[in-house]
């Protein structure tokens, strides 16, 4: 299987860049995705932008084009739908560049569980399984700031979104025929809903590994230093772990260093941290220490085994009412949405939308008694409970 266009264009010029969109401007659908870099920055470096319609498809190039207005005027029209693949990362580029989202969208990885395909599953693997096509490897760390590329490089760009269109269009299909199309209405106003792509200096504590191993003021003063470091790696456009990893971050908070002499004993903190830095953290150290208690919030009790094994029990829950609808289960419910359903339903995604009827329902009749697990010739089964 081919795309209508066999050799992806290569936009470069505004004169270019015009001739595309005029094509692609009676495509009903256009399939994005772009290239990044981000090892060096905060905010992702826009370096390539791939785009296809039903007769066109093409790599622009955002090095080499000063003015992108006919691109976004076309991305940005809302009678077009953008079709991504695990699109979460190119919205957020967009929501960087404009403050604002292109809407519709649909996105292949989160239809494809739907359709019984493993959860977060790659854009190759899909392509595999849907479209019988092998992809080409070997580019997946190409750097693409750098010019020129190579035809071998746009060609491999170009097939991020070359397959794309097709593949949507099978899913979308299969899902109208069983009806599933509307379950992922909540899931795509997500990717297009501004808060998705904020982050909160005061939430970024919870981006630390190890952090929820910490409790009362090692965490609190945990919180405070990931805020002050979002905050810095912000104004520096810089990645944060350049500004101080995680796992030092987790020494200082347990430690508590009082002067810049004691911080400069940790292990992973330099000298030249500590010259520009060091007072800073102290200080924000020393406020958390002297900080009611109230402020350092002590991290929830662990899970009773009877927790433990009620979360399991809707989790068995989950995996047959999947079977049932041949969904993979981690569409219906992860441990974590579990977790939030059995602490607070109200607030759970488990009761709203498609996924109340096929398991918050279930879920709700479990907990109250109404159905229980049975075992009819060896198969597990959820039954009613007789009167």
């Amino acid at each position: 299987m081919t795309h209508p266009a066999s050799n992806p264009g290569y936009v470069d010029t505004p004169e270019a860049l015009e001739r595309l969109c005029d094509t692609l401007a009676s495509s009903p659908w256009l399939a994005i995705d772009t290239e990044f870099l981000r090892e060096s920055t905060y905010y992702p470096r826009f370096c390539l932008l791939q785009i296809a319609g039903e007769t066109a498809l093409a790599c622009v190039d955002p090095l080499k084009l000063d003015d992108l207005t006919p691109l976004w005027d076309l991305i940005y029209r809302p009678d077009k739908l953008k079709v991504f693949h695990a699109g979460r990362q190119d919205l957020e580029i967009f929501y960087h560049l404009h403050g604002r989202l292109p809407e519709p969208v649909f996105d292949t990885q989160l239809a494809a569980p739907l359709l019984g395909y493993p959860d977060q599953i790659g854009y190759a693997q899909l392509v595999t399984e849907i479209l019988g096509v092998q992809l080409e490897k070997g580019h997946s760390r190409t750097d693409w700031s750098k010019r020129p590329l190579s035809s071998r490089q746009i060609r491999y760009a170009a097939d991020d979104v070359a397959y794309l269109g097709p593949l949507f269009l099978k899913l979308r299909k299969r899902l109208t025929q069983l009806g599933r199309l509307a379950w992922l209405t909540e899931d795509f106003q997500t990717l297009t809903d501004p808060t998705t792509y904020a982050n909160p200096p005061e939430e970024a504590w919870r981006r630390i590994k190890g952090a929820r191993k910490l409790k009362g003021r090692p965490l609190a003063i945990l919180k405070r230093l990931a805020a002050w470091r979002e905050k810095t790696a912000v104004a520096a456009n810089r990645p944060r772990g350049w500004i101080v990893k995680d796992e030092s971050l987790i020494h200082i908070a347990r430690l508590r260093p009082e002067t810049p002499q004691e911080l400069a004993q940790l292990r992973g903190i330099d000298a030249k941290f500590v010259k520009r830095h060091g007072e800073t953290l102290c200080r924000l150290v020393a406020e958390t220490r002297a900080a009611s208690q109230d402020e350092a919030l002590a991290r929830p009790l662990a899970r009773t085994v009877e927790q433990e094994v009620l979360l399991d029990l809707c989790s068995a829950v989950v995996r047959l009412q999947a079977a049932e609808q041949a969904i993979n289960p981690a569409a219906l419910a992860s441990r974590k949405d579990l977790e939030r359903f059995l602490t607070s339903p109200e607030d759970s995604k488990l009761c709203r939308g498609w996924r109340r009827q096929l398991i918050g329902e279930a879920l709700q009749d479990f907990l109250a008694g109404k159905k229980c697990f049975q075992v009819q010739k060896g198969q597990p089964a959820l039954e009613e409970v007789p009167p």
